[in-house]
C-alpha cells in the first residue's frame, strides 16, 4: 500500500484553528493509516502577498495528488482584491459538484421533524457565480444586468452523480429547478435530470420545482433525500438543510472533480461554515464539521485501511455527541480541544477492537 498525500489548504481565524484539530485526528498514529501532508498557506495575508499565486500552486498539487482538506478562508469584499480562493480552486481543479449532507446528530433535537439524511448535490460552477454584471442608466431609470450560463456537461454531471449517489445510499432523488419560468436555461438541467432518471429506473425520482422543494422539506421525516440543484439554489438550500439538523457545524462539505468516465478525480473536503472571527482564540468552536471533512476525504481512498479509519472517525464523532461530549453550540461545555481529544480516544479504541476481531 503506497502512502497517500493530502494537500492541506490552510486558512484564516477560527477556520485555521479547526483545521489543526482535524489534522490531529488524521495523524497516522491515530488512524493506523500512513498519510503525508503537503501544506499551502491560503490565509488572506499570504494570498495578498502572492497575488493568489499560492492558490494556483495549491490547485496544481490537488490535480497531482487528488486529495485535499481546506480550512475556512476570508473572502475580502473590496473590488480588485484577491477575491474568493474557493472560486479559483474550483475552476483550477475543474470542480463540478459540491456535496453536502444534513444528518441527524444523536441526542440533538432538530429544528423541524427531519430524521433521515438529506443530501444536496450542488453545481460547483456556472449559474449566478462569476456571471458578468453591469449597470446602465441613472436615477430611477438605472438598471442592473447579469449574464449567466449553464453547460450541458455540468448539468449532466450533477444529474448523473445525484442518481448514482441516491442508488448508493438508498435515497430518493427529490426537487429540481424552476424550469416552468425558465424553460431554456433551467430547462436544460431538468432535461438532464429526466435523462438520468431514465438511466437509473430503480432510483426513486420525485421532481419538484425549487420553491416547492423548500416548502416540502418541512414535511419530510423518514425518507432519505438527494436534491440536485443549480449553483445558487444549492448554496442557499444546503445551509438550510444542515441547520435543520441542529447545527451548521454538524456536517462536512465536499468539492468533487470528475474524469471523462464520471470517476472522482479530485476531492477537496471542508467545513461548510465560515471563519467565525468572534470565536478565534477562545477554544470554544465546534470542530465536528472539520473532523468529519477528514473522514469524508478518507472515504474516497480505495484502501481498506482508509475506509476503516473513515468509518471510525464518523462513528467516534457522533458517539461523542450522543454521550454528552458537546461544544456550547450543541448545549454542552466541552472545549474545542476536549471534543477532539474525545474523538481521538474513541477512534483509537475502535480501531484497536476491530483489529482484534479480524
Amino acid at each position: 500500500m503506497s502512502r497517500r498525500t493530502i494537500v492541506v489548504l490552510q486558512g484564516d481565524q477560527t477556520g485555521q484553528e479547526l483545521l489543526v484539530e482535524a489534522l490531529r485526528v488524521l495523524q497516522p498514529g491515530v488512524i493506523r493509516y500512513d498519510l503525508e501532508f503537503v501544506p499551502f498557506d491560503l490565509s488572506l495575508e499570504n494570498r495578498r502577498a502572492t497575488q493568489n499565486a499560492v492558490v494556483y500552486e495549491a490547485a496544481e498539487a490537488l490535480n497531482q495528488f487528488g486529495y485535499g482538506i481546506k480550512a475556512a478562508t476570508i473572502t475580502p469584499e473590496q473590488k480588485g482584491d484577491v477575491g474568493s480562493p474557493n472560486a479559483l480552486l474550483r475552476e483550477a481543479i475543474k470542480g463540478e459538484v459540491i456535496l453536502r449532507t444534513g444528518r441527524r446528530i444523536p441526542s440533538v433535537r432538530p429544528y423541524v421533524g427531519v430524521y433521515a439524511p438529506i443530501t444536496v448535490v450542488r453545481m460547483a460552477v456556472d449559474d449566478a457565480y462569476n456571471a458578468k454584471e453591469w449597470r446602465e442608466g441613472e436615477g430611477l431609470d438605472e438598471r442592473a444586468y447579469r449574464t449567466e450560463k449553464l453547460s450541458r456537461r455540468t448539468c449532466r454531471v450533477v444529474a448523473e452523480y445525484a442518481f448514482t449517489y441516491a442508488a448508493k445510499t438508498g435515497a430518493k432523488v427529490f426537487g429540481g429547478p424552476k424550469y416552468t419560468v425558465s424553460p431554456i436555461y433551467e430547462g436544460m438541467f431538468k432535461e438532464e435530470l429526466d435523462a438520468a432518471a431514465a438511466r437509473h429506473p430503480h432510483v426513486r425520482y420525485d421532481p419538484q420545482l425549487i420553491d416547492a422543494t423548500y416548502a416540502l422539506l418541512l414535511d419530510t421525516s423518514g425518507e432519505a433525500l438527494v436534491i440536485p440543484t443549480l449553483n445558487r439554489d444549492g448554496d442557499l438550500l444546503s445551509d438550510l438543510v444542515i441547520k435543520m439538523f441542529g447545527s451548521i457545524a454538524g456536517a462536512e462539505s465536499q468539492i468533487l472533480s470528475f474524469d471523462e468516465n464520471m470517476n472522482v478525480r479530485v476531492v477537496v473536503t471542508e467545513a461548510p461554515h465560515g471563519t467565525a472571527p468572534a470565536l478565534q482564540g477562545k477554544n470554544v468552536a465546534n470542530p465536528m464539521a472539520m473532523i468529519l471533512a477528514g473522514a469524508a476525504l478518507l472515504s474516497h481512498m480505495p484502501d481498506v485501511a482508509a475506509q476503516r479509519a473513515s468509518r471510525a472517525i464518523y462513528e467516534a464523532t457522533l458517539e461523542a455527541v450522543h454521550q454528552g461530549v458537546r461544544t456550547a453550540d450543541l448545549g454542552g461545555h466541552a472545549s474545542t480541544t476536549e471534543f477532539t481529544d474525545e474523538v481521538i480516544r474513541r477512534v483509537s479504541s475502535k480501531l484497536e477492537v476491530w483489529d482484534s476481531l479480524r
